[in-house]
This record gives C-alpha cells, sequence and structure tokens, in this order.
C-alpha cells in the first residue's frame, strides 16, 4: 500500500510529460509480444471464428440504443 498515492501519480504524470512516445521501441515490444504468444501456441489461432458468438453479444451489450434515433447518453445519432 502506497503511502502519498497522490505524490506518486504526480510523478507519473510528470514522467509521461517528459517522455515522447517512441515508435521503433513501441514496435520492438510488439514484435517481442507476438513472438512469445506464437512460442506459447497462441497464434495463429487454430479456430479464428472460435468465440465469435461472445464478441458479438458484448459488442451488442455495449452498443445498446435507448431508442432508435438516440444514443444511450442522450445525443443525437448522426
Amino acid at each position: 500500500m502506497l503511502k502519498n498515492p497522490e505524490l506518486v501519480q504526480n510523478f507519473e504524470n510528470s514522467l509521461l510529460r517528459r517522455t515522447h512516445p517512441d515508435y521503433f521501441r513501441n514496435l520492438q515490444i510488439f514484435e517481442a509480444l507476438y513472438q512469445e504468444a506464437r512460442s506459447l501456441g497462441v497464434f495463429p489461432l487454430k479456430d479464428p471464428l472460435e468465440g465469435i458468438e461472445i464478441d458479438i453479444r458484448l459488442a451488442k451489450v455495449i452498443n445498446v440504443r435507448t431508442s432508435a434515433s438516440k444514443d444511450r447518453d442522450g445525443t443525437q445519432q448522426g
């Protein structure tokens, strides 16, 4: 448990402001994670459509409309 979480949060925020994203470093991290997933047998997927029903149900829940012309937050659809 942190004794002063606000101090840590301020430090993290200032660190993020001082550092800029590094595309090539992020690409290296992505490629390493992808290679690890391949070595663990996660990629390529044996059946790419496995679990698609769950994804569709989740998408429907997330995109629920309160009426035909309004979003959940009450704003007009575009």
